[in-house]
């Protein structure tokens, strides 16, 4: 099988335990690039935080795609045109923020660049902050500051107690949003039916391309959909066990050139 899609998560993924992308990932991502591959980042940062890792990619000059908010936007990077998208209704921003404060956790969701919350020490939202290099926005009053829909929220906190505020969130909304933790200690909500391989099978369509010759890669739990549906899944060494059970291939870790043993392997072959 050519592959002539590769979709790949970021954090754990694509970027080593430093946030960086070595040298030798980045040589083969470039190859596989010239030799006419799609390159897709697919990742629940927000779209702002993916645009310095699709620069340092160089994917508007290969035309390649970004896929933001874990599927909820995909952008052509090249003409910088969104070619899918889809928001939250605006009724649930105040209710899932009411739940926040129902279950003790602190709630975020994105505007102008920034990501806006009402607890701008929790340790959770710097991390956010940090892995996307945004700025934080307090506010006093979280559900006004949206007057438009959103394309996602997210719920933080500590691993263990957020694993049970996610199956209260779940039950509460779960046949109407998406809910599931790209983290531990992240809770994404979600529209309803999205993730990253539902979004990869609206950016097939409009590229012409079949899953079949698709190849992502990840390692977190919100990857698990597009391994599965890919026809090549590929769980990074440093993946949640569930996410390796899942794959049809694992690679070296994200600290040992994981990715770029992929593309050595299956594309420039």
């Amino acid at each position: 099988m050519a592959y002539k899609v590769l979709v790949l998560d970021i954090d754990g993924t694509l970027t080593n335990s430093k946030k960086e992308i070595t040298k030798e990932t980045k040589k083969a991502l470039r190859a596989a690039q010239e030799s006419g591959v799609v390159v897709v980042l697919a990742s629940g940062r927000p779209t702002p935080g993916i645009e310095p890792i699709a620069d340092e990619l160089e994917l508007d000059k290969f035309g390649g795609y970004i896929l933001s908010f874990n599927g909820a936007v995909i952008t052509d990077y090249q003409n910088k045109k969104i070619v899918y998208e889809t928001v939250l209704p605006m009724e649930e921003v105040a209710k899932l923020y009411q739940s926040s404060k129902d279950h003790g956790v602190t709630i975020v969701s994105y505007k102008d660049g920034a990501i806006v919350t009402e607890d701008e020490q929790d340790q959770y939202v710097a991390i956010e902050a940090r892995i996307n290099k945004m700025p934080i926005r307090k506010v006093d009053n979280f559900v006004a500051q949206f007057t438009e829909p959103v394309t996602k929220c997210l719920m933080v906190g500590d691993g263990e107690y957020l694993a049970g505020v996610e199956v209260k969130v779940r039950d509460q909304y779960g046949d109407r949003l998406n809910v599931y933790r790209s983290e531990p200690f992240f809770l994404e909500i979600m529209p309803q039916n999205i993730d990253k391989a539902y979004s990869l099978g609206k950016l097939l369509e409009h590229i012409g391309l079949t899953k079949e010759e698709m190849i992502a890669c990840g390692d977190g739990f919100n990857d698990l959909s597009m391994i599965r549906y890919a026809g090549l899944g590929v769980a990074m060494g440093n993946a949640q066990p569930v996410v390796k059970e899942s794959a049809d291939f694992i690679a070296a870790t994200n600290d040992e050139d994981g990715v770029a043993q992929v593309v050595n392997q299956f594309i420039l072959i």
